[in-house]
């Protein structure tokens, strides 16, 4: 695979584009943050869009906070006042997000530059090591992200760490999809289903409050298809605090914790107007669905259009926020000789 030249980023370090090509899906990657750029398919009539939201070049990925496409860490989502203790010390995180840490601080995984391990044409390995003490994290932690397309118009995405230090690791893709293509508009009328019956209600800084709370008569009840915008202006506090949807849902089946390998089905979008079905599925616990709440119209997409809030559904499959200060949810800490892995897939067809 030819590397195609992508440009450059504001301290000069060149970036690549590395494009996957196979059957009905063709996938962009940059080896800046190990963004997913461009993912490609055609709708029911036969007519290709892409079907992410992403930035116009390098530097429109640099000034935006929305992390487009990347992979997040060295931990996804939110970690209570950027604190947490492990085997009695304790660390303090840089606070990006109010008074709390998010997506790895200031400069996680996201805004790195990694390094390409193989590359053909259906599949891309990058690789970072994040040194011990980076973003105030413990460790030096090398991680690898394979991205492979199957047959079945699937991308395949698998993650794996190990550290040398007892450290905290939550690690996930942050693509935005639009099935009507990106800058169509907004995405209300996707019909969502996630396989969850408890989701995870927040407090004002968007931090687990430790209840596990049941979708059955809420606004979070996406147990069967729903559209996104058919309970998204409820008067549901949580719906108020997150200026939409951002929550995480715990997913079915518990046995995941006594076979973390096993892949098991997470949420499905549908897209009425093109037919595009998006089906994900993943080994981790939890699931992050968030609407682009934080879009305001200031952001220029790869298209050449604005994005606003709702413009776009993430399905981040990762562990739970906030887990380093709370016992009871899934543990993120690994250790000397253990290995982190996970895996989530993303497979487009039509309907």
């Amino acid at each position: 695979m030819a590397a195609q030249p992508f440009g450059r980023t504001k301290d000069g370090s060149p970036v690549s584009r590395y494009r996957l090509a196979r059957s009905r899906l063709r996938v962009d990657i940059l080896n800046y943050g190990g963004v997913v750029s461009r993912v490609e398919t055609p709708d029911r009539e036969g007519n290709w869009a892409n079907v992410v939201l992403g930035a116009g070049d390098v530097a429109g990925y640099e000034a935006s906070d929305a992390h487009f496409g990347a992979i997040i860490g060295r931990y996804a989502n939110r970690i209570a006042g950027g604190r947490f203790s492990l085997d009695g010390r304790d660390h303090q995180l840089p606070l990006n997000a109010g008074g709390n840490t998010m997506h790895g601080g200031e400069n996680g995984f996201d805004r790195r530059i990694w390094r390409v391990i193989r590359a053909d044409n259906t599949s891309l390995v990058l690789g970072y090591r994040s040194v011990d003490g980076e973003e105030g994290f413990p460790g030096n932690l090398n991680v690898e992200v394979a991205y492979t397309l199957r047959d079945d118009e699937t991308l395949r995405i698998d993650y794996t760490a190990r550290t040398d230090r007892p450290t905290i690791v939550n690690l996930t893709n942050h693509s935005y999809f639009n099935l009507s293509g990106e800058g169509s508009g907004d995405v209300m009328q996707h019909r969502v289903a996630i396989a969850a019956d408890h989701y995870l209600p927040t407090d004002a800084g968007q931090i687990p409050t430790g209840e596990i709370r049941p979708v059955a008569g809420t606004a979070f009840d996406f147990r069967k298809p729903e559209a996104l915008g058919t309970r998204i202006r409820d008067a549901d506090p949580q719906l108020a605090l997150a200026h939409g949807y951002d929550h995480t849902f715990i997913l079915r089946d518990p046995g995941i914790l006594r076979d973390p390998g096993r892949l098991r089905h997470a949420a499905s979008a549908l897209d009425p107007s093109s037919g595009r079905r998006l089906d994900v599925a993943t080994t981790q616990p939890g699931l992050q669905l968030y609407t682009a709440n934080m879009l305001d119209g200031t952001v220029i997409g790869s298209g050449g259009r604005l994005y606003r809030s709702g413009d776009a559904v993430c399905f981040e499959a990762q562990g739970f926020p906030d887990a380093p200060n709370r016992a009871d949810f899934p543990s993120t800490e690994l250790r000397p000789g253990e290995l982190f892995a996970a895996t989530t897939t993303y497979r487009f067809s039509l309907d």
